[in-house]
């Protein structure tokens, strides 16, 4: 964690993916308080030129990095985080530029980390009933089935609203990251917690409102929760051999096979015996009932104690691989 000095204030740096958002970034920096030393704008190969818009007042805080070709949200926040080390900062903010995040917010997001309690923090929009009911009902469908997702893949069971723009990290954990292996697209956020799970790191999670207007996204649900299906997959597949089989081998490492042993045994049995009977019109002989039941409660039991023993890894402040 970050060892502040006394007398010395800590650097706080905010990066902005800026791509498609001329409208609306100039009134997003000038809502970012003066606390905030450097605002970093990653013009994202943006047809409106956002980062020149970003740029008009010409302010001495802002830096503009310029990407020639559209690369992603990831690939632009991946840009920002390398110029931000290299001025040094203590922590690093990232705030869309389509306005629904308020950037007033950004002392109550960073002071957890600037405190040394946590090295990650994100905000959090579904802990508010009133927040859940302004939301567009397609993105609330869509959060609630990408953060089941996410809990699996990254390791994070406690975290919510993994794809939430609004985040801060602190530079030590941001070295202790291979930034090129994480996601260049809006796959970013979440990527982001399964490499954080690997480092150990401990996770903040602000409540927040969001403000939705009239602002298009540039991110399409339907098309959006099959693709993230997918990596998020491959994700849980990676955190589980690294965590239970490389760095470590305890009772989960035996019974997630062993589960997944009985219930797949249980599905094909059950599987083939009902073909067998649809086809020779024979009932299921009940000592084959009783094994294809035995095998599939079985194995469910042990899969959900190996869930729990993956829900208490949870990375804290006292997990036994947290990085120092």
């Amino acid at each position: 964690m970050i060892q502040l000095k006394q007398n010395i204030k800590p650097i706080i740096a905010v990066v902005i993916p800026a791509y498609k958002v001329a409208k609306t970034v100039e009134s997003v920096i000038k809502r970012i308080g003066k606390d905030v030393q450097l605002i970093i704008v990653v013009d994202d190969g943006c047809p409106e030129n956002s980062g020149i818009v970003a740029q008009k007042n010409r302010h001495r805080r802002i830096i503009l990095v310029r990407h020639d070709k559209n690369q992603g949200v990831g690939a632009a926040m991946i840009s920002g985080y390398k110029m931000a080390m290299s001025l040094n900062a203590d922590v690093v903010v990232k705030v869309d530029g389509d306005g629904q995040i308020d950037p007033q917010l950004i002392p109550n997001l960073v002071a957890p980390l600037l405190a040394g309690q946590f090295d990650y923090a994100k905000g959090n929009r579904f802990q508010n009933p009133k927040t859940i009911i302004q939301m567009p009902k397609i993105r609330i469908f869509g959060n609630l089935v990408l953060s089941f997702f996410a809990k699996f893949s990254t390791g994070y069971w406690n975290i919510f609203d993994p794809n939430n723009g609004f985040t801060a990290i602190t530079s030590k954990a941001l070295k202790e990251l291979d930034l090129s292996k994480i996601s260049s697209d809006y796959f970013f956020e979440s990527d982001m917690l399964f490499r954080l799970y690997l480092i150990g790191a401990n996770i903040y999670q602000l409540p927040m409102n969001s403000v939705y207007e009239e602002e298009k996204s540039n991110l399409s649900i339907t098309k959006t929760i099959p693709v993230f299906t997918f990596k998020h997959t491959k994700n849980f597949l990676k955190r589980i051999i690294y965590t239970y089989y490389i760095k470590d081998f305890n009772i989960g490492s035996i019974e997630l096979p062993v589960s997944i042993a009985l219930l797949s045994s249980g599905s094909v049995l059950a599987i083939s015996n009902l073909i067998k009977s649809s086809s020779t019109g024979e009932f299921t002989n009940p000592s084959t009932l009783i094994l294809i039941a035995m095998l599939t409660l079985s194995g469910l039991q042990i899969f959900l104690n190996f869930i729990s023993i993956d829900m208490n890894a949870t990375p804290t402040n006292n997990s036994k691989y947290r990085f120092n």
